[in-house]
């Protein structure tokens, strides 16, 4: 809060002359604040910008330096579906990192792209909160600064640490080409290497999520210890659950900034709780209480289910073990944790704009049931904020339904299952959620790198992140210049457990409505087979 409402904070005389430098760099002036359409229009623009250089960057690669195992440039479909994973904070994987990549597109342009689009989630955030705090004022803030300030003092700061911790523990941070080693039974294996600990640190700081290496955190050079396992798990909810007490610094009301996250808090724990039950129940397919297949056998069951709960959780999207792996009710779980929308602390600075969205709604939902005026904040939501909020909640909604939907009757998209029935659909439904809603994370067992889904995904992730941006700064600007009025007895209060409990609501009967059907053909029904002894 202090570092967006330009305060002295402990690191403002280090950083200062750097931030200073780089506005005279690009030409800015910190003071000069921007309405909501000059604001969007500089967030896109430097998207754009971002896209095309990464673009570029990867179908370049064979000519770039830093490139020891002389990879080729990525194929256009691959190259477009991983620039654009990178420049949505969706982090999406339709290669392996370690076969495909350079070091030096690892570090220039994926880990650059990790920390700049977290910090457009950031700008995104807290432009929505000085429309709703500021009183009539057109207004909101500097998108420049915004992204400056996001990166210098909050992303960068924490990722150095992590880094150097991480690296103590043991995930690799060097230049040095792969290492041929031979086996216990004489042959030889590749050992690959690379500056992982950098990566690794700001894909969970800045709830990327994308993988130095292919498997992501299952891999011992990205998680080689328990307490890695914990650090890379806590700095994934380290920033989105903080955002919340940072609202409620900036709109001058602590209590608005607890009880969003006491909503959230109480999702995160139901949706654990469920998971962590179904995970030991024991499998009549393999009649084994807590099934080992393809979870992280270093750390136990529990690490492997909290940290799917957590990913899909905070739009993270990184793993420690194979989500399709985990019984069809975890899995099904996992799922409704991206469709809500990721919310549920969110991404960086997108988790706490998406869920107030759906705080809008309910407020207007709520007069709407006990006749009272619907106010937020001391402002009145009318139909426009509402039609844009709806907006933000319901296109990356289609954009899951009729991406599988289409992935479900065109052979391009059938032929890369790995299992049939139920879960076959449970891989469609599972990858065009993680796009949709920006996770990244996969289910696996679907094969991703084919034209189909390159595109298909690609235009999933860019339509799902702007179609939410855009309305988010319409309501900015639009509750920005709106009169504040003090509360009165017709104003529904926002602050107490009542809201917790109808947030909460609004968010589950959204979620059950739009994709209660999907889920019954995908998890639901292969976990009642499951329990008669069939698999897929």
């Amino acid at each position: 809060a202090k570092v967006y409402q330009n305060e002295r904070v402990f690191l403002t005389p280090i950083l200062r002359p750097v931030e200073n430098f780089c506005y005279r760099l690009i030409g800015s002036d910190p003071k000069q604040d921007m309405d909501w359409k000059a604001y969007l229009i500089a967030l896109i623009f430097f998207n754009i910008l971002g896209f095309l250089l990464l673009l570029a960057m990867l179908l370049g690669q064979a000519w770039l330096p830093f490139n020891p195992q002389k990879f080729p440039g990525l194929s256009i479909p691959l190259a477009f579906n991983t620039a654009v994973s990178f420049m949505t904070n969706t982090n999406w994987q339709a290669y392996s990192g370690e076969s495909a990549l350079s070091y030096f597109n690892q570090m220039a342009g994926l880990t650059t792209q990790n920390f700049l689009s977290a910090a457009t989630g950031l700008c995104a955030m807290v432009a929505l909160i000085r429309g709703l705090a500021n009183k009539t004022v057109k207004t909101i803030g500097n998108f420049w600064t915004d992204l400056l300030k996001g990166t210098l003092y909050i992303l960068l700061p924490l990722s150095i640490v992590l880094a150097v911790v991480l690296a103590g523990q043991g995930v690799i941070q060097n230049l040095s080409p792969y290492v041929t080693a031979k086996t216990l039974e004489g042959t030889e294996q590749v050992i690959p290497m690379g500056p992982a600990a950098s990566q690794v640190a700001i894909k969970q700081v800045g709830s990327n999520g994308g993988g130095f290496f292919g498997v992501n955190s299952t891999h011992p050079f990205e998680n080689p210890t328990p307490f890695s396992n914990f650090l890379e798990m806590l700095s994934l909810l380290l920033i989105p659950s903080a955002l919340t007490f940072t609202y409620g610094q900036m709109v001058r009301d602590s209590r608005q900034g607890w009880v969003i996250f006491a909503a959230m808090l109480v999702l995160l724990l139901a949706f654990f709780g469920s998971a962590w039950w179904a995970e030991t129940q024991t499998n009549p397919v393999v009649p084994v209480t807590q099934n080992l297949e393809g979870k992280e056998v270093r750390f136990g069951v529990m690490n492997s289910v909290l940290w799917a709960i957590s990913t899909t959780a905070t739009s993270n999207g990184s793993v420690n073990a194979m989500h399709d792996s985990l019984s069809p009710f975890t899995g099904g779980i996992a799922m409704l944790n991206l469709m809500l929308g990721e919310v549920v602390f969110g991404g960086v600075g997108a988790g706490l704009y998406g869920i107030l969205m759906h705080v809008l709604l309910t407020v207007f939902l709520a007069g709407l049931m006990v006749g009272r005026t619907p106010e937020y904040l001391g402002k009145k939501i009318e139909a426009r904020e509402i039609r844009w909020a709806l907006a933000a909640i319901l296109v990356p909604s289609a954009l899951i339904l009729i991406g599988s939907a289409i992935a479900c009757t065109h052979a391009c998209g059938l032929t890369s299952l790995a299992n049939n029935g139920p879960h076959g659909l449970s891989e469609i439904l599972y990858a065009f959620s993680s796009a949709s809603n920006n996770n990244g994370s996969a289910f696996a067992g679907l094969t991703a790198d084919t034209p189909f889904y390159n595109y298909a995904l690609g235009l999933c992730m860019l339509i799902g992140r702007f179609t939410v941006i855009i309305p988010v700064m319409v309501i900015a600007g639009s509750m920005g210049i709106k009169k504040t009025a003090p509360p009165g007895p017709g104003t529904f209060p926002t602050t107490g457990l009542t809201f917790v409990i109808l947030l909460v609501g609004v968010l589950i009967i959204i979620g059950a409505l739009t994709f209660f059907p999907s889920l019954t053909l995908g998890p639901i029904i292969e976990h009642y087979l499951m329990l008669q002894g069939r698999t897929f």
